[in-house]
């Protein structure tokens, strides 16, 4: 990317998807077929899902609940340059995730806006609150708010809108900088920010392992390792910007 002195303060918009946690040790459960216990991801990440056989949705995100606090499982370079950034640029910068663990947070960030919901938490069916959860829950579960067995995965499903839009949107029609890192760019509204951020005039960058689905409309692509690729880049900007 370009030096540009004459911006001492960028405004810049970062999304993360699976890649910058791969090498953190979360599994994606998923075997060679694409399967968890011969059943589609799809097929217990659903609303309907949930309704037809919840004991199978609430033991496929406790399994993945328990996997994410295991000792092997610890945020990674990436994850800590990102908290590095936002100690420069405080409120201008916004971390947008499409990931449900918690490792922004345990890298050192403290804003973090998780578009697809959090695993390390349970949310009321009826009420809509969320509560801190690291343990398995189930069906006998009862709700602190309502004490009723109303608790569900606090995660965004296929068919859910995704949380916080109003405030991604806003944050990248004003961004100067816009950057992808480990996403596929294929899962909608996310794979479409590069476009928002574009017509906005932003500086868009994709950091991947490989070229993602919409890697022609960034204006710069960086390859290889989150660990190896995000920090170069961030000490790179703290430098271009004199932060």
């Amino acid at each position: 990317m370009p030096a540009d002195n004459t911006l001492t303060n960028p405004k810049i918009v970062v999304l993360t998807g699976a890649g910058i946690s791969a090498e953190s040790g979360l599994k994606t459960f998923r075997d060679n077929d694409g399967l968890w216990e011969n059943h589609r991801v799809e097929e217990v990440a659903t609303p309907e899902a949930f309704e037809q056989n919840p004991s199978l949705v609430y033991r496929f995100y406790n399994a993945r609940r328990a996997q994410l606090q295991q000792d092997d499982v610890q945020p990674n370079a990436a994850h800590q340059a990102l908290a590095k950034l936002e100690q420069a640029l405080g409120d201008d910068l916004m971390v947008v995730t499409q990931n449900v663990d918690d490792l922004h947070e345990r890298g050192g960030s403290k804003s973090v806006y998780h578009m697809h919901g959090k695993l390390l938490s349970a949310r009321c069916a009826i009420s809509h609150q969320s509560f801190v959860w690291r343990d398995s829950f189930d069906h006998t579960t009862k709700c602190p708010c309502c004490h009723r067995v109303t608790l569900r995965p606090d995660i965004v499903w296929f068919g859910e809108m995704p949380l916080y839009m109003d405030e991604i949107y806003t944050a990248l029609a004003q961004a100067d900088i816009f950057i992808a890192i480990g996403t596929s760019g294929n899962v909608y509204p996310a794979a479409g920010f590069v476009q928002i951020a574009k017509e906005s005039g932003a500086y868009t960058i994709e950091a991947n392992l490989a070229p993602g689905a919409t890697n022609a409309l960034f204006d710069q692509s960086l390859t290889g390792p989150a660990s190896q690729i995000v920090p170069e880049w961030v000490n790179e900007l703290l430098s271009n910007y004199a932060l």
